[in-house]
This record gives structure tokens, sequence and C-alpha cells, in this order.
């Protein structure tokens, strides 16, 4: 966790204080922002002190690409995933290396990912689309955030564990969902408050305060899993990752997952598959209602594909036929990676950037800085324009400077749900509704667990599809 690096002084901006080291004007709630300017005249990578802590960032893609080399680098747990731990123990993306739960439940659940399981989400998704069109204003602006985390959420709760959080349909949110919110600020709040010295007490204090959340969150899901673990093998159980977790055990050892474990998949996959995909979906939309020739270009794609009738729903091999949509939103994740960045150590001591680097030191890879690297996307790497993802311009490029999904082997396990999520739902959005967003809004992102744009409206009216060649 002290993460000294031998003591090494690496690449700084100037103003260094002693025992605060670089704090500065950082604040928790613009942390990412921040180290984004401080980092624009460092590559490939810079140190900052924020008291006992050196954190290193590494921000240009060779580098990047070094240390995504899984022969010699693996997953670090910086203090904020450290934090995390908190509610989500030793889950999928908490998990430390050497903590034999990562590896059975990865195993476990790699088949829930394959194409047949993806088949049986894409009803989930579409019933969840239906929902969130019954309820949203026609002709008048809405706020895009809250509407595309409440469709993730539905999503992710109905494909995990067959729940229904009633955000379509009930006028204040389920209990469960402010208090994950509530965790999961403490979590971060704790993770930030880490390197302070005598910080010990506030986060005892945050910890007090939280636990009734924490034990409301924890009691919710252990008693769903002992009423589904009583009826997992009758008939009709449902065929979701809870069930899998239930029913599954490990085809080598045998091994299953313990109901506390389940718990933390469960919370796992709630946070990181409603977190990451609405935030995702937000900046997609803000750039195609900010881009008029981007929006047209993706409407004149799913008139194509889907006709001339705006209720029309893709089906599961449609989906991939979106490639417009698939670049606009590969585009939105390289200019804003909603999870920003992950860290790395390496598997035995080696120089990195010219610099010792021990098992026990990390370097977070700071992903909107690697994703603008202009020796790999070019002197207009801060401008929006989905066809860098054609396939011609990509030939070539450097491997592993697009990851906004992680890298190796604890890489995100449910990409392929986000991504088939995302692009439904945006070619559904598009498809139905003509877009309008207030011109002088200028892009402001809120940092929380991910990144979402602040204060970002649209304006949502049904469009006439023209009949395609007419």
């Amino acid at each position: 966790m002290r993460n000294d690096w031998s003591g090494q002084v690496l690449p700084h901006p100037p103003g260094r204080r002693r025992i605060v080291g670089d704090v500065g004007d950082l604040r928790p709630d613009t942390a990412v922002q921040t180290i984004m300017q401080r980092a624009a005249s460092y590559r490939p990578l810079l140190e900052q002190h924020v008291f006992r802590t050196k954190f290193v960032f590494v921000t240009g893609a060779g580098l990047c690409a070094e240390l995504c080399d899984e022969q010699r680098f693996e997953k670090a747990l910086p203090p904020a995933l450290e934090a995390l731990r908190e509610f989500a123990g030793d889950g999928l993306f908490t998990a430390h290396n050497d903590e034999p739960t990562w590896q059975l439940a990865h195993d476990l659940l790699m088949p829930a990912f394959t194409r047949p399981a993806m088949q049986r989400y894409h009803g989930v998704m579409l019933e969840a689309v239906r929902e969130l069109f019954e309820v949203l204003p026609d002709d008048r602006p809405v706020d895009v955030a809250t509407y595309m985390t409440k469709l993730t959420m539905e999503t992710i709760a109905r494909a995990a564990f067959s729940h229904d959080f009633g955000s379509f349909t009930q006028v204040e949110p389920h209990p469960f969902v402010p208090a994950m919110v509530t965790a999961l600020e403490t979590g971060r709040r704790m993770g930030a408050l880490s390197s302070l010295p005598g910080s010990g007490i506030v986060r005892r204090r945050l910890r007090r305060r939280n636990a009734g959340q924490q034990a409301y969150i924890d009691t919710m899901l252990d008693d769903l899993i002992a009423e589904r673990r009583a009826g997992a093998r009758t008939p009709g159980a449902p065929d979701d990752l809870l069930g899998i977790m239930l029913e599954q055990a490990h085809p080598e050892t045998g091994e299953r997952l313990s109901d506390r474990a389940i718990r933390y998949q469960i919370l796992t996959f709630l946070v990181a598959g409603h977190e990451t995909t609405s935030g995702a979906l937000t900046f997609a939309l803000h750039y195609l209602a900010k881009h008029p020739q981007v929006l047209a270009a993706a409407r004149a794609e799913t008139d194509a594909i889907l006709g001339s009738d705006p209720d029309a729903e893709p089906t599961f091999e449609q989906v991939a036929k979106f490639r417009y949509l698939r670049r606009v939103l590969d585009e939105s994740l390289r200019l804003w990676p909603t999870a920003p960045g992950f860290a790395r150590s390496p598997r035995e001591t080696t120089t990195v950037g010219g610099y010792r680097m021990r098992p026990q030191d990390w370097a977070i890879v700071l992903l909107p800085m690697v994703h603008r690297d202009p020796a790999v996307w070019g002197e207009d790497a801060e401008e929006f324009d989905p066809d860098r993802f054609l396939p011609e311009r990509s030939k070539g490029r450097l491997p592993h400077s697009y990851k906004p999904f992680g890298t190796g082997e604890r890489a995100c396990i449910g990409r392929q749900f986000a991504l088939h999520e995302a692009v439904l739902v945006l070619a559904r959005l598009v498809h139905r509704f003509d877009l309008a967003g207030d011109p002088a809004y200028e892009l402001k992102v809120t940092e929380r667990l991910t990144m979402m744009p602040r204060g970002l409206e649209l304006t949502l009216r049904p469009r006439v599809v023209q009949q395609v060649g007419a």
C-alpha cells in the first residue's frame, strides 16, 4: 500500500510540498481530471505524492502495452479498490490474485457469457428498453444519466438474479439502490482518505455510519440466495447468473461457491454491470447529439437494418450488424473510459520506464491519457471521430493502446454483455427518437466509482422513419 518504488523520484509537476506532497488543488470529486491536466506534459509516466502514498500514473500507450504483458505483470489493488473490499469482498473485481475464490468464480461464470447465454439475456435487455420507453417523457428535456442508470440497473439485476427493482414503475427507488449508492460512496471516500495521516479514526466513523446500509444489503442478498437455494432444483427455476453459481460445480475440482462468495459476486455484477454501461451510454448519447453528422450516419444505419417501423426491435443477430454504432461507442469509451484506470504490479523486480519496480510497487494505467496518446491516436486525439475504429485505420495500431475493459485474465468478464446491451440500447434510441441537446452545453464529468457526464439533458422527439429506398 505504501508504494514507495524504492524511494526513487519520478517525473512530477513543480510545486510539491513537504508532508502533503502534490495535494494542491487535488479534490476527491475531480481527482482523475486534475491528474489528467497535470499529466498532459508528462509521458509516459508521472508520480503524485498524496501524504504517505506515491501514486504512479502511466500515461503513454507504449508503457501501457508493457504493463499489459501478463508474463511480467499482474493486477494490483490500489487504495480505492482495497477500500471497496469492505463492500464486495473477494468478488471478481476486488479479489487479490492469490485468493482462490476468484479463480473458482471466474471458471464457473465463464459459461454465463457464451453466445447461448447472451441470446437469453437479449430478451431481458429488450424488455427493459420497452419499459424505459413507457416512462420517457416526449418532447421535453430529460436527465440522460438518471434514465440510463435506471435502465442498466434493471437489466443487470434481472439477468444476474431475476430481480425487478421497480425502477420504471415506482416513484421512490427500491431501498436497495440508495443503500448500494451510499455503501459505494463510503468505500470511495475511505479509499481517498487512506493516504492521510490519522485517517483511521475518520474511516472507522464512516464505517460505523454505513453499517446499517451495509447490513441491509447483505441481509437482502443473503435471504435471496437462501430462498433460491431452497428452490434451485425445482422446475422453472430461473436460468440466470445466480442459478449458475448455485447449481454448478467446478468441472475439475467439484468445488462450489459459498453463499458469502455468491453474495460478493452478485454485488460485483450489480455495481460493475450498471455503473460502467450507464456511463458509456450517456457519453455516447452526448457525442451523438453534439455531432449531427455522426447522428445522421447512425440513424441511417438503424433505418437500413430495422426498417421503417420506429418500434422495431433488433434480433440477437442484428445487434452485431450495427457497426457504425459500435464505432460510436468505442470512440466514446476511448475519450472517456468509464472505468478510468487499472493498476499493475510486476511478478518480479524489473525496470519500467527506466525505474526499478518491485512486486510490492504498483502503477495505475490512466486510460483517458493512454487513449489520447498522440503517438498512437494522432495529433487530433482529443477530437471525437468514430471512424478511427474502421478496420483499415485500426490495422497496425499499437497493441494494448485501447483498454476500456481492463487487461489480461483479470479483464472485465462481462465485456460482451456490456457491449451487446449498449449497442442494442443505442440502436433503439436512435431509431425511435430524434435527439436534441442544448447547444450551449459543455461536457462536465462527475467522478464517482466510474466516470459519468453531469447535467446532460436531451430532448427526445418520436421519429417518423422514412422507408429505406423511398
